[in-house]
Protein backbone atom coordinates (compact mmCIF):
# COMPACT_ATOMS: atom_id res chain seq x y z
CA UNK A 1 0.00 0.00 0.00
CA UNK A 2 0.91 3.59 -1.12
CA UNK A 3 2.05 5.29 2.10
CA UNK A 4 0.50 8.50 3.00
CA UNK A 5 1.99 11.54 3.47
CA UNK A 6 2.28 13.42 6.34
CA UNK A 7 1.37 17.34 6.11
CA UNK A 8 2.62 20.39 7.76
CA UNK A 9 -0.09 20.19 10.30
CA UNK A 10 0.48 17.15 11.26
CA UNK A 11 4.41 16.93 11.41
CA UNK A 12 3.57 19.95 13.46
CA UNK A 13 1.12 18.51 15.51
CA UNK A 14 2.89 15.20 16.50
CA UNK A 15 6.32 17.38 17.26
CA UNK A 16 7.18 17.39 20.55
CA UNK A 17 6.40 20.59 22.60
CA UNK A 18 8.92 22.35 23.22
CA UNK A 19 8.69 24.63 26.64
CA UNK A 20 11.12 28.03 26.88
CA UNK A 21 12.53 27.69 29.98
CA UNK A 22 14.21 30.81 31.43
CA UNK A 23 17.44 30.69 34.26
CA UNK A 24 16.72 30.77 37.49
CA UNK A 25 16.34 34.87 38.11
CA UNK A 26 16.02 35.65 34.61
CA UNK A 27 12.79 37.51 34.67
CA UNK A 28 13.32 39.89 38.07
CA UNK A 29 16.85 40.90 36.16
CA UNK A 30 14.68 41.37 32.69
CA UNK A 31 11.89 43.86 34.79
CA UNK A 32 14.88 45.67 36.28
CA UNK A 33 16.37 46.19 33.27
CA UNK A 34 13.59 47.51 31.82
CA UNK A 35 12.28 49.71 34.96
CA UNK A 36 15.62 51.41 34.98
CA UNK A 37 15.03 51.88 31.16
CA UNK A 38 11.76 53.48 31.13
CA UNK A 39 11.87 55.54 34.22
CA UNK A 40 14.87 56.93 32.72
CA UNK A 41 12.77 58.14 29.58
CA UNK A 42 9.70 59.30 32.14
CA UNK A 43 8.91 59.93 35.44
CA UNK A 44 7.55 57.64 38.20
CA UNK A 45 3.74 58.49 37.54
CA UNK A 46 3.87 58.26 33.82
CA UNK A 47 5.47 54.76 33.65
CA UNK A 48 2.72 51.87 34.45
CA UNK A 49 3.59 47.99 35.38
CA UNK A 50 2.34 46.82 31.87
CA UNK A 51 4.49 48.52 30.10
CA UNK A 52 7.47 47.80 32.18
CA UNK A 53 6.37 44.07 31.65
CA UNK A 54 6.06 43.88 27.82
CA UNK A 55 9.49 45.95 27.53
CA UNK A 56 11.02 42.98 29.83
CA UNK A 57 8.79 40.21 28.09
CA UNK A 58 7.70 38.73 30.66
CA UNK A 59 3.88 38.74 31.94
CA UNK A 60 2.30 41.44 34.60
CA UNK A 61 1.83 38.74 37.07
CA UNK A 62 5.90 38.21 37.23
CA UNK A 63 6.51 42.06 37.90
CA UNK A 64 3.51 41.77 41.19
CA UNK A 65 5.15 38.23 42.18
CA UNK A 66 8.65 39.83 42.23
CA UNK A 67 8.13 42.97 43.37
CA UNK A 68 4.82 43.56 45.01
CA UNK A 69 4.52 46.94 43.28
CA UNK A 70 5.46 49.39 41.19
CA UNK A 71 6.92 51.49 43.89
CA UNK A 72 8.85 47.62 45.25
CA UNK A 73 10.35 47.30 41.62
CA UNK A 74 11.28 51.40 41.66
CA UNK A 75 12.69 51.26 45.16
CA UNK A 76 15.01 48.31 44.29
CA UNK A 77 15.60 49.27 40.82
CA UNK A 78 16.63 52.92 41.18
CA UNK A 79 16.47 53.49 45.10
CA UNK A 80 18.63 50.97 46.18
CA UNK A 81 21.89 51.34 44.18
CA UNK A 82 22.11 55.10 45.63
CA UNK A 83 21.38 54.30 49.53
CA UNK A 84 23.43 50.74 49.44
CA UNK A 85 26.48 53.31 48.00
CA UNK A 86 25.70 55.89 50.53
CA UNK A 87 25.64 52.94 53.44
CA UNK A 88 28.89 52.08 51.80
CA UNK A 89 30.53 55.18 52.02
CA UNK A 90 29.32 55.90 55.91
CA UNK A 91 31.69 52.49 56.53
CA UNK A 92 34.23 54.27 54.64
CA UNK A 93 33.96 57.49 56.64
CA UNK A 94 33.82 55.75 59.71
CA UNK A 95 37.39 53.82 59.27
CA UNK A 96 39.15 57.04 57.96
CA UNK A 97 41.66 58.33 60.71
CA UNK A 98 42.27 61.79 59.85
CA UNK A 99 46.09 62.09 60.10
CA UNK A 100 46.70 59.22 57.83
CA UNK A 101 44.03 60.14 55.29
CA UNK A 102 44.33 61.87 51.80
CA UNK A 103 41.27 63.99 51.57
CA UNK A 104 41.90 64.77 47.26
CA UNK A 105 41.98 60.87 47.37
CA UNK A 106 38.55 60.59 49.55
CA UNK A 107 37.27 62.99 47.70
CA UNK A 108 37.47 61.28 44.43
CA UNK A 109 36.39 58.16 46.07
CA UNK A 110 33.00 59.83 46.87
CA UNK A 111 32.52 62.10 43.78
CA UNK A 112 33.77 59.20 41.44
CA UNK A 113 30.90 56.32 42.76
CA UNK A 114 28.24 58.48 43.20
CA UNK A 115 28.45 59.86 39.38
CA UNK A 116 28.67 56.06 38.17
CA UNK A 117 26.16 55.11 40.59
CA UNK A 118 23.69 58.39 38.81
CA UNK A 119 25.15 57.36 35.11
CA UNK A 120 23.81 54.06 35.64
CA UNK A 121 20.66 54.90 36.82
CA UNK A 122 19.44 58.34 35.80
CA UNK A 123 15.99 57.31 35.57
CA UNK A 124 16.43 58.39 39.44
CA UNK A 125 17.04 61.82 38.93
CA UNK A 126 13.92 61.83 36.42
CA UNK A 127 11.55 61.05 39.41
CA UNK A 128 13.27 62.98 41.93
CA UNK A 129 13.03 65.93 39.84
CA UNK A 130 9.39 65.42 39.61
CA UNK A 131 8.59 64.13 42.92
CA UNK A 132 6.87 67.72 44.24
CA UNK A 133 4.21 66.49 42.74
CA UNK A 134 3.89 62.98 43.83
CA UNK A 135 1.69 62.48 46.95
CA UNK A 136 3.20 61.55 50.49
CA UNK A 137 2.76 57.71 49.98
CA UNK A 138 4.03 57.71 46.63
CA UNK A 139 7.25 59.14 48.01
CA UNK A 140 7.52 56.97 50.63
CA UNK A 141 6.10 53.71 48.81
CA UNK A 142 8.64 54.62 46.21
CA UNK A 143 11.21 55.16 48.49
CA UNK A 144 12.21 58.69 48.11
CA UNK A 145 11.89 59.13 51.64
CA UNK A 146 15.21 56.84 51.67
CA UNK A 147 16.81 59.22 49.58
CA UNK A 148 16.36 62.07 51.85
CA UNK A 149 17.62 59.29 54.32
CA UNK A 150 20.64 58.72 52.76
CA UNK A 151 21.06 62.64 52.35
CA UNK A 152 20.97 62.78 56.22
CA UNK A 153 23.84 60.65 56.93
CA UNK A 154 25.91 62.60 54.06
CA UNK A 155 25.18 65.47 55.73
CA UNK A 156 26.42 64.31 59.05
CA UNK A 157 29.72 63.23 57.47
CA UNK A 158 30.08 66.84 56.26
CA UNK A 159 29.53 68.13 58.90
CA UNK A 160 32.47 65.84 60.89
CA UNK A 161 34.55 66.63 58.23
CA UNK A 162 34.00 70.62 58.66
CA UNK A 163 34.79 70.06 62.14
CA UNK A 164 37.90 67.98 61.17
CA UNK A 165 39.13 71.03 59.58
CA UNK A 166 38.05 73.46 62.24
CA UNK A 167 35.08 75.17 60.34
CA UNK A 168 31.58 75.50 60.92
CA UNK A 169 28.13 76.01 59.54
CA UNK A 170 24.89 77.89 60.46
CA UNK A 171 23.79 75.46 57.96
CA UNK A 172 25.01 72.13 58.30
CA UNK A 173 23.28 70.34 55.52
CA UNK A 174 24.10 72.57 52.65
CA UNK A 175 27.10 71.51 51.87
CA UNK A 176 26.27 67.73 51.90
CA UNK A 177 23.30 68.49 49.25
CA UNK A 178 25.11 71.20 47.18
CA UNK A 179 27.67 68.70 46.64
CA UNK A 180 25.26 65.97 45.53
CA UNK A 181 23.12 68.32 43.31
CA UNK A 182 26.52 69.48 41.32
CA UNK A 183 27.09 65.65 40.72
CA UNK A 184 23.29 65.39 39.79
CA UNK A 185 23.15 68.39 37.74
CA UNK A 186 26.55 67.13 35.68
CA UNK A 187 25.09 63.82 35.36
CA UNK A 188 21.16 65.10 34.07
CA UNK A 189 22.70 67.93 31.60
CA UNK A 190 25.51 66.14 30.16
CA UNK A 191 24.27 66.05 26.74
CA UNK A 192 22.96 69.17 27.18
CA UNK A 193 25.97 71.31 27.90
CA UNK A 194 27.96 68.69 25.68
CA UNK A 195 25.98 67.19 23.24
CA UNK A 196 27.16 63.89 21.72
CA UNK A 197 31.08 64.47 22.58
CA UNK A 198 30.96 64.86 26.47
CA UNK A 199 34.52 65.08 28.05
CA UNK A 200 35.38 61.80 29.84
CA UNK A 201 34.20 60.68 32.82
CA UNK A 202 37.68 60.93 34.49
CA UNK A 203 37.92 64.89 33.31
CA UNK A 204 33.96 65.45 34.95
CA UNK A 205 35.11 64.03 38.57
CA UNK A 206 38.65 65.95 38.17
CA UNK A 207 36.27 69.00 37.88
CA UNK A 208 34.14 68.32 40.22
CA UNK A 209 36.53 67.36 43.00
CA UNK A 210 38.27 70.23 42.12
CA UNK A 211 35.33 72.54 42.79
CA UNK A 212 34.30 70.47 46.03
CA UNK A 213 37.49 71.00 47.69
CA UNK A 214 39.34 74.14 46.41
CA UNK A 215 36.21 76.50 44.55
CA UNK A 216 36.35 77.47 41.08
CA UNK A 217 38.71 80.45 41.60
CA UNK A 218 40.75 78.66 44.52
CA UNK A 219 42.14 75.39 42.26
CA UNK A 220 45.53 73.83 43.19
CA UNK A 221 47.86 74.70 39.89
Amino acid sequence: MPQRRSTKKQVAAEAPVQTVRRQRGEPRRLLLDAARTLFARRDYRSTTTREIAEAAGVSEYLLFRHFGSKAGLFREALVLPFTSFVDGFGQTWKAVVPEETDEDELSRLFVGQLYDVLVEHQGLLLTLVASDGLSEEEIEGAGIADIRRALTILSQISAEGMQIRGMQSSHPDLPAHSTVAMIVGMVALRSTFFGSKPPSREAIVDELVQAILHGFLHRDS
